[in-house]
């Protein structure tokens, strides 16, 4: 190695991202002093105010300075439009530009991974590891949820607002129960989000992991530096290729022992595909040549699809629509500014409801989310100048899937992202049974004396194709986006990693992101993927054992 890149830096092993699996694996990795770990992080560091701000997500949403500005390709389920993918792009990755929300999914969720033929890979086989890596803050069974001093802290909402109160006793009138911890094991209900929000401000993974790591001297963070290929040797990987800048000379840092890929659903699919390593029609249409071909590399990729109803509240309401503006918005940031409950330090969604699309289902097939405000139609969380409030639902585990595809070798090129939404039909009929769950949850008797009219759809939106027709023009992402790399067998050929997350066919590499779920759990990703990283470190570190043939 050393004649082929004189002078190019070695570690034990080279992480490419530093988002939530990154970060734990940072941390992990470097804990007992005994290796050396190199993280490559394609954004800045996480300076910018408005990450830590929990409000503040909705400035660094639409801020390429800290994110990656993904767009899926136009789709006919979306009405011709180009729907944004948002990831993040700084210390922390999407942590630190998310929802905050800790939702784990179902126990279920992890018992079919398992069932694909996984091993460890199932619900009491993961716990551990959700455990490991959460401080829990609050009131919880402890046989079931994390107090970990080092995990990312799960706090209750703090901020009550009259509005979501009485959409809650409005759900259970419908008889959808109150749920007091929907991590716990046991989904159904609604509730406030349990969120990653400590004394008012943001926890992302780097400041949870990787930000104490930083303070060792066997950890070194690399920022503003792009991966642009894996480097192999035959079949081992051997060191990461990285540019600072478009045209730049390429740099090389080599790995010992490992080449660790946590850069995301989107950008591992595509750094595997430029390296040479996935489908060959694809890899010869790029130009590049074929060093290891495996089909599955950015198939399988899923993400929840959400359509939203707003309604108008009545005169003398206050929402989230007054409360950030003039007299009220500073009076917020000064009960703020003293560590008090204030809209600043709370979650965009703020309460739950885990629930099924048609009666007779054994476990809810729904998320449904609902904020006390209302946002402009076709603008990305610019609130209405009314007050009003916004419920959303989508499908737990879609069943549409599409890829994600390099479109050249340039990685400032973005890729072909194409997630299919709708184009599975029962896809399409669990989605209006979550528009009309939506409609039902808010025109219940307790709501009535706050809401005064349906703006989103609007009332004359009734039938099953007027529904779909809405949501194929108005939905959106939820920006959860898994399974490019999906881990399955060796006898799947369309598997990425086995289920020690080792690519197949290829040593010294590994894929530890929400890139390798083999189907979308009933939750918003973050919490699995804190989970992922932390089993992934295990194994890296031999210290979690396994059947025999799987070593």
């Amino acid at each position: 190695m050393a004649t082929e890149h004189p002078g190019a830096d070695s570690f034990d092993y080279v992480i490419v991202g530093s988002g939530a699996a990154g970060s734990v694996l940072a941390n992990r990795l470097t804990e007992d002093g005994t290796a050396t770990v190199c993280v490559l992080e394609a954004g800045p560091p996480d300076r910018n105010p408005w990450i830590h701000i929990p409000a503040g997500f909705i400035k660094t949403l639409v801020d390429p300075g800290v994110t990656w500005q993904f767009k899926t390709e136009p789709l006919e389920m979306t009405g011709g439009r180009r729907i944004s993918t948002v990831q993040g792009r700084t210390l922390g990755g999407s942590s630190s530009v998310n929802g905050m929300i800790y939702n784990r999914g179902q126990p279920a969720d992890l018992d079919n991974w398992a069932q694909r033929g996984n091993r460890g890979w199932g619900y009491e086989d993961c716990l551990p590891y959700y455990r490991r890596s959460e401080n829990r803050m609050g009131i919880c069974d402890e046989a079931k949820r994390g107090r970990e001093e080092d995990g990312i802290p799960v706090t209750d909402n703090d901020w009550i607002n009259q509005v979501s109160e009485a959409f809650i006793a409005g759900c259970m009138g419908l008889g959808i129960p109150r749920n007091p911890d929907y991590n716990s094991g046991d989904q159904a209900g609604v509730g406030y989000f349990q969120r990653a929000i400590r004394r008012g401000m943001r926890v992302s993974a780097a400041r949870a992991f990787l930000h104490p790591a930083m303070r060792r001297p066997n950890l070194e963070v690399r920022t503003d530096a792009r991966a642009s290929a894996i480097l192999l040797e035959g079949k081992r990987a051997v060191g990461v290729q990285y540019l600072h800048a478009r045209g730049a000379a390429p740099k090389t840092v080599l790995a010992r022992r490992e080449v660790i890929l946590s850069a995301g659903t989107v950008n591992t699919a595509r750094l595997l595909q430029v390296s040479g390593i996935g489908p060959a029609d694809l890899l010869g249409r790029l130009g590049v040549p074929v060093r290891h071909e495996l089909r599955g590399v950015g198939a399988n990729f899923r993400d929840h699809y959400a359509s939203r109803f707003v309604m108008r509240a009545k005169p003398g309401v206050v929402t989230l629509n007054q409360l950030a503006r003039g007299v009220r918005l500073a009076q917020e940031v000064w009960r703020w500014s003293r560590g008090k409950p204030s809209i600043l330090a709370t979650s965009p969604s703020h309460v739950h409801v885990f629930w099924k699309s048609f009666e007779g289902l054994d476990m809810p097939d729904l998320q449904c989310v609902f904020t006390p405000g209302s946002y402009a139609e076709g603008k990305v969380y610019v609130l209405d100048d009314y007050p009003g409030v916004t419920a959303g639902a989508w499908q737990h585990r879609p069943e549409s899937h599409g890829w994600v595809r390099a479109r050249s070798t340039d990685v400032f090129e973005d890729p072909e992202i194409n997630p299919n939404y709708l184009s599975d039909p029962m896809d399409r009929q669990v989605h209006l049974g979550g528009m009309r769950l939506l409609r039902r949850m808010l025109n219940t008797p307790e709501l009535a004396p706050y809401l005064e009219t349906e703006t989103l759809p609007g009332p004359q939106v009734q039938s099953d194709d007027e529904l779909l027709d809405f949501a194929r023009r108005n939905g959106s992402t939820t920006y959860h986006l898994i399974g490019t790399a999906r881990m399955g067998p060796a006898s799947d050929p369309s598997a990425v990693v086995d289920d020690r997350l080792r690519v197949h066919g290829l040593q010294g590499l590994r894929v530890v992101d929400a890139s390798i779920m083999p189907s979308m759990p009933s939750a918003n990703t973050y919490a699995t993927t804190l989970m992922i990283a932390e089993k992934a470190a295990d194994f890296i570190r031999g210290r979690q054992a396994m059947p025999a043939e799987a070593a």
